[in-house]
């Protein structure tokens, strides 16, 4: 029997095996449960975060999302919901992309929702756009203009986004731990070192001790690396939580825990509450800020939304090894697909847009290589839903230094880009510090386009450059003027 006969039938005798292709796809169950499990716990965070964004936050009349002016029982209800969202659609990816992906709430989309579109209208209106995004996103990836752009970009541009990813990746990993932070007092650099230059608190020695403790189990290969890392950092923090009452981290007390406070809750389970589902209006907006206003801000979400989940399936799908030779992750139509579904599920469901989460890497770094992890992370979201009280555990300190190794293994990537070639080695720059600089995907994808096709035209080789390439970087063009565009509109 051949080696590709024995896959076969290895495959076929396990029901998991054979859906998923894990056998084929080099990985195994454990694999895939320990990594869907790792990317769970890096972006449980959410479900904590959304509520304090979206939820805090008063639309144009006044209101808290649901109605009403309690931001506890707002609070209460987004938490739910977001993990509700969260669950269904990245179990979606999972069966039907068949891809190691997570989606959830799209954090910056949810907030310049929150602060700058819901001001102008209400949380239904604004939720109606959200829908709508995903719907037209959703129709391009349907008639194969999605998957055409994504095809069309060269593969060093999309070498350039997974290691533009990789170090964006590892910044928000470094800030959210609080071993980078803005400086407090005006006037200084953008960030720096701690608190004045210097590290503060115990819960940046939780960060380096799991950080350590990963790099050390990953380089001595050991099975679960990133996972136990994250456990035993958890544990720490509890026990220092306990000991020193450190608190959260205000102006204060700038070396307390950056979101959730790492203490035993008193209560583990939680009923949810499911109210929000359906809060939307899909037309409203129109009648609040008028047609123009409306399409440009759809234009704005959907670019956003577009472009980040280009740049994190080919971010994913290179640190899975799981690309082809042009640099297209497998079963991309479907990937796309579900995300467009799950940004339209997030406006239907009140939350905000779902889009894929690049923190699917620490996954992938654990070994998950097929949607079997995705199921994992659903379902991990939906238990969730009524055992809250116990996701606030995992604190930033204790999950972030799991970014900081996925971070380091997609910048390996960088040896793919041809550096004496200007024409691709300075969009391919602009991309990669663009990312991290602007804390933006979409940023520094457009970034890198635009200087592209710029580049090509000036050099006398624009016939090289793919008629969509020059599309999309129009389309780019005004999307970095959106700003100065409504100004003059309004």
């Amino acid at each position: 029997m051949s080696s590709s006969q024995a896959t076969t039938a290895r495959s076929g005798s396990n029901p998991f095996d054979s859906f998923f292709k894990i056998t084929q796809r080099g990985s195994t169950l454990g694999r895939e449960l320990r990594g869907g499990l790792v990317t769970f716990f890096t972006m449980a965070y959410i479900v904590v975060l959304n509520p304090l964004i979206i939820g805090t936050a008063k639309d144009g009349n006044g209101q808290l999302i649901g109605g009403g002016l309690d931001p506890g029982a707002s609070i209460a209800k987004v938490a739910v919901t977001t993990a509700l969202v969260a669950g269904v659609v990245t179990i979606l990816m999972g069966l039907v992309a068949n891809f190691p992906l997570a989606l959830a709430t799209g954090l910056g989309l949810n907030a310049f929702i929150a602060f700058s579109v819901a001001s102008k209208m209400t949380w239904a209106d604004a939720m109606g756009l959200v829908v709508l995004e995903g719907l037209i996103i959703l129709v391009l990836v349907l008639t194969g203009f999605r998957r055409a752009v994504f095809e069309a970009v060269p593969v060093q541009l999309k070498v350039a986004i997974s290691v533009g990813i990789g170090l964006f990746i590892a910044f928000i990993g470094v800030v959210d731990a609080g071993f980078v932070r803005r400086p407090s007092a005006a006037g200084g650099p953008p960030v720096e070192l701690g608190v004045g230059g210097n590290l503060r608190g115990w819960p940046v020695v939780v960060f380096v001790f799991g950080l350590i403790l990963i790099i050390t189990l990953y380089a001595r290969k050991v099975k679960g690396a990133i996972l136990i890392g994250i456990i035993a950092a958890t544990v720490l923090a509890i026990v220092v939580e306990a000991i020193g009452k450190i608190g959260g981290r205000t102006a204060d007390n700038p070396g307390g825990w950056g979101l959730s406070v790492p203490a035993l809750p008193d209560k583990v389970f939680t009923k949810p509450n499911f109210d929000l589902v359906g809060e939307f209006s899909l037309f409203g907006s129109f009648e609040r800020v008028g047609l123009i206003s409306a399409l440009l801000l759809i234009f704005t979400l959907m670019l956003a939304d577009f472009f980040d989940t280009m740049g994190t399936m080919t971010a994913i799908g290179a640190e899975a090894g799981l690309l082809d030779r042009d640099g297209n992750p497998p079963n991309a139509q479907r990937i796309l697909i579900v995300d467009s579904v799950a940004a339209a599920a997030g406006g239907a469901a009140s939350v905000s847009s779902n889009t894929s989460y690049i923190e699917s890497a620490s996954g992938v770094g654990e070994g998950a290589r097929t949607g079997l992890a995705s199921v994992v992370t659903g379902i991990c979201f939906l238990i969730s839903m009524v055992v809250a009280p116990l996701v606030t555990l995992v604190p930033y300190e204790a999950a972030t230094p799991a970014l900081i190794l996925v971070g380091f293994l997609m910048m390996t990537q960088v040896k793919g880009i041809d550096f004496d070639d200007i024409e691709v080695a300075f969009p391919a720059f602009l991309t990669i510090i663009l990312m991290p600089f602007t804390y933006s995907i979409s940023a520094g994808i457009g970034a890198g386009f635009v200087s592209f096709v710029i580049l090509k035209a000036v050099r006398g080789k624009a016939r090289q450059v793919h008629p969509l390439m020059w599309v999309v970087s129009a389309l780019f063009v005004v999307y970095f003027a959106i700003g100065p565009l409504t100004d003059w509109l309004t």
